[in-house]
């Protein structure tokens, strides 16, 4: 096959990108809206934390099932969707750019502008192209990301009607930079995050092409080395896992930021109030004294289970429409 020309290639991993992104975020949002929920939530969100003393009672959410029981009975199944279309304009720009610079950082490390070349570069440089890829996508899309937040926490009775009206609040009350609410721990986060993402996909992918290589001399078959598309999806499953475990706290942090000043209805619990934290440290400092180790760590079990399918997503359906648009387009 005819290896794709420069601007080609960066259109297919620019639709293949956006096309999975888009795939994973309708998939996975109603574990996005309660994870969302548990992190704005400053009282604590399990049962067990509320029998410490230390810690007052009561919360709007004490659990995955409770809370989808709550939001489902009072905003109804669209609920689990709320916010959806700025994520979706967030994701699709976000996963499109990452794979962009992603396959352009991989070409310039591995020499090639083939995808099947990438798989021989070093670990160290996998994490770093991953890393880099994120910072980019992230400063590219990040306007939506706090959109989202904004819509998917604000609960009933509705802060703001739709994304409009809360981007031109935004404008008014904190001005342009106000879109830009919690950059500093997300690029933080994103750094190791997208590392950790595509590192330990490329790897969880090396290992288990070294395993096919074994199994085809063991058995004595023709197979190649080449991926199933249920080893791509676990691949791609370890490596949102292993990300989301590491960096949760910081993407607790953004969110608490991405939400100061919202006037959410009293029932949700206390407000994160403006410059309710002067910065990132601050902000883990003071959620750390007053919330405990479980407050970073708030909203981690529907994360994880979100993460989990959303990178499997992700990488399977990247994978597939990248190799249908190269079979069409070259």
């Amino acid at each position: 096959m005819e290896e794709p020309g420069q601007l080609k290639r960066a259109l297919i991993d620019a639709t293949a990108g956006a096309i999975s992104g888009g795939i994973s975020r309708t998939v996975t949002s109603p574990l996005d809206v309660i994870k969302i929920r548990f992190q704005v939530q400053l009282e604590p969100t399990s049962s067990w934390a509320l029998l410490r003393r230390d810690l007052p009672g009561s919360s709007k959410y004490t659990g995955m099932f409770q809370a989808t029981k709550d939001i489902l009975r009072e905003e109804g199944l669209p609920g689990f969707w709320r916010g959806n279309v700025p994520a979706l304009l967030m994701v699709m720009p976000y996963t499109a750019i990452q794979f962009v610079v992603l396959h352009k950082l991989k070409t310039f490390a591995s020499g090639s502008s083939k995808s099947a070349d990438h798989i021989n570069i070093s670990p160290y440089l996998s994490y770093i192209s991953g890393a880099l890829a994120g910072c980019a996508a992230t400063v590219g899309s990040y306007p939506f990301d706090l959109l989202r937040t904004i819509l998917a926490s604000q609960g009933e009775p509705k802060v703001y009607p739709n994304m409009r009206s809360a981007f031109f609040d935004i404008i008014r009350t904190r001005g342009f930079k106000g879109l830009y609410a919690g950059l500093s721990p997300t690029l933080v986060e994103i750094i190791p995050y997208a590392g950790l993402q595509f590192g330990t996909y490329d790897t969880f992918k090396r290992w288990t092409m070294s395993w096919n290589r074994l199994r085809s001399s063991n058995t004595s078959s023709t197979m190649d080395d080449s991926l199933s598309s249920f080893q791509l999806f676990i691949c791609g499953l370890a490596a949102g896992t292993c990300a989301k475990l590491v960096c949760h706290p910081l993407d607790v942090v953004k969110k608490r930021f991405q939400i100061e000043g919202l006037q959410r209805h009293p029932k949700y619990g206390a407000r994160v109030e403006h410059h309710a934290y002067m910065n990132m440290f601050d902000a883990l400092r003071r959620i750390l004294q007053l919330e405990g180790w479980h407050g970073l760590y708030k909203g981690i079990v529907p994360s994880t289970i979100k993460a989990a399918p959303a990178g499997a997503v992700t990488f399977v359906a990247y994978e597939f429409t990248s190799d249908w648009l190269e079979s069409i387009l070259t």
